[in-house]
């Protein structure tokens, strides 16, 4: 898990911050997507990711608060 992560963020840290300084002629942007995505995929990965968050929290607290109504009626009935 380690290995990938380090591998992920050097990719992405070659293709964000060293890339534009290479010469638009290299071989080397071969390997990458064009530069507008080094934003968009991480803004589209943090979007699913809250979301995601959002969606557990909220689903959990909805539960929550079902078992508790579930509990006061049990105890006035």
């Amino acid at each position: 898990m380690m290995l990938a992560a380090a591998v992920v963020f050097t990719y992405y840290t070659l293709w964000a911050i060293f890339l534009p300084f290479l010469d638009s002629s290299s071989p080397l942007h071969d390997f990458f997507p064009p530069r507008e995505w080094a934003i968009r995929l991480p803004a589209i990965i943090l979007f699913v990711g809250l979301t995601g968050i959002g969606w557990f929290v909220g689903s959990t607290i909805i539960k929550e608060n079902r078992k508790k109504a579930a509990k006061a009626r049990m105890r006035t009935a």
